[in-house]
């Protein structure tokens, strides 16, 4: 049997490395599979991004896929059962970096747009692509400057279907209508050194930290909502000493992270965590970094539209979900306000040996056709 238009896509994806922020030539194979279906191809380059936006229509509504064609490192090669740039099948799954992040999904959504197009040329509305090469990476030049872009050129796309691999046991079993914010902290609380056998002559800042900390690690920030769980706040560092078992340290420095719902805001959170701290009378330094603020699309047209898109296909109805880490969902929601993502199973993600089971890639590439015959009909 001659393989299917998507799996040969995907496997083109996959041999063109592309570890971020390069995109390996992947985004002018798409242009190559779009201009002649009357895309309009255009490259916005940032720095040392390159993005590829494709539309195809001037009206509404217009329905945008997106997708990362950058991948993460490898890992060691060693620990591969085949070369990750190299697309391989076995036992029934598509192996490669990116097979699963996110490739096989730009390759179902590429082949649904080609299908849609030539089965209904006169479809009602827009269909767009915004493909960048920097979500795997810093995520500054990417999406989030082709989202300033559109918006400045009044471009504000009604619906929006990320790529993202969301599919937990079986295809289409979950998708993501949100994601939770992320604000990172950079707590240093000073004190002075000194020798552990003369403490009143030093001031010890893990003593002086510990209880704050404890205070702070016990908190309900909020009880989250309908959609979101509770905020959480979690220490991933704590730095401190000289090494030596005898000197009380002059400082100590821990890093902390809370991800939120959209029940709580970066300013509330911050003001309750220097809150703590002021009350806890330490002479300290804060520095905050803002990940991504939460997004969060409702039920509503979009939702229904993929609800039924999956269940028409697979037979099951899909879990909504805001779990997980960030995504370029956060920058889309800024200019479109239906936002979803949609995609393989993400078990193998960023790991060695990633893979897909082979026989999902048309199911999904269907489940992404019926959505466009839903929502951009005749």
């Amino acid at each position: 049997m001659p393989d299917s238009a998507v799996l040969q896509l995907a496997r083109d994806l996959i041999a063109r490395p592309s570890v971020t922020p390069a995109d390996g030539g992947c985004q002018d194979l798409l242009a190559a599979r779009l201009t002649p279906l009357g895309f309009d191809c255009q490259t916005l380059a940032f720095e040392d991004v390159t993005n590829l936006w494709a539309r195809r229509g001037g009206d509404a509504p217009l329905l945008v896929f997106a997708g990362h064609t950058d991948v993460v490192p490898t890992g060691p090669l060693d620990q591969w059962d085949s070369d990750p740039f190299m697309p391989t099948e076995r036992d029934g799954r598509l192996y490669g970096r990116g097979a699963a992040d996110m490739k096989s999904s730009i390759a179902a959504f590429t082949v649904a747009v080609r299908e849609f197009v030539e089965a209904h040329p006169g479809h009602k509305g827009s269909i767009g692509l915004l493909i960048t090469s920097d979500e795997e990476g810093p995520s500054v030049n990417g999406t989030v400057k082709v989202c300033d872009t559109l918006a400045a050129r009044g471009v504000r796309p009604d619906y929006c279907i990320v790529g993202e691999p969301t599919s937990v046991d079986t295809l289409g079993d979950t998708i993501k209508n949100g994601r939770r914010g992320s604000l990172s902290g950079r707590l240093t609380v000073k004190g002075i050194q000194g020798h552990v056998a003369y403490p009143h002559l030093a001031r010890n800042p893990i003593h002086e930290l510990a209880p704050a900390l404890a205070e702070l690690a016990g908190i309900e920030w909020d009880q989250g909502n309908e959609y979101f769980p509770a905020t959480t706040f979690q220490v991933s560092n704590l730095h401190a000493g000289t090494g030596a078992t005898n000197v009380i340290p002059a400082a100590a420095v821990v890093d902390f992270n809370f991800r939120f719902a959209t029940a709580s805001t970066p300013e509330s959170l911050k003001a309750r965590v220097q809150g703590v701290l002021q009350k806890h009378r330490l002479d300290y330094e804060l520095a905050w970094t803002l990940g991504g603020e939460p997004f969060l699309t409702p039920r509503g047209e979009l939702s229904r539209a993929v609800t039924q898109a999956i269940l028409d296909e697979t037979g099951a109805t899909p879990e909504l979900s805001t779990t997980g880490g960030t995504s370029d969902g956060r920058f889309l929601a800024k200019i479109c306000r239906q936002v979803i993502e949609l995609g393989p199973l993400n078990a193998t993600i960023h790991q060695v040996n990633e893979h897909i089971p082979t026989d999902s890639l048309e199911p999904l590439k269907n489940i992404y056709r019926r959505i466009l015959e839903t929502l951009l009909p005749d």
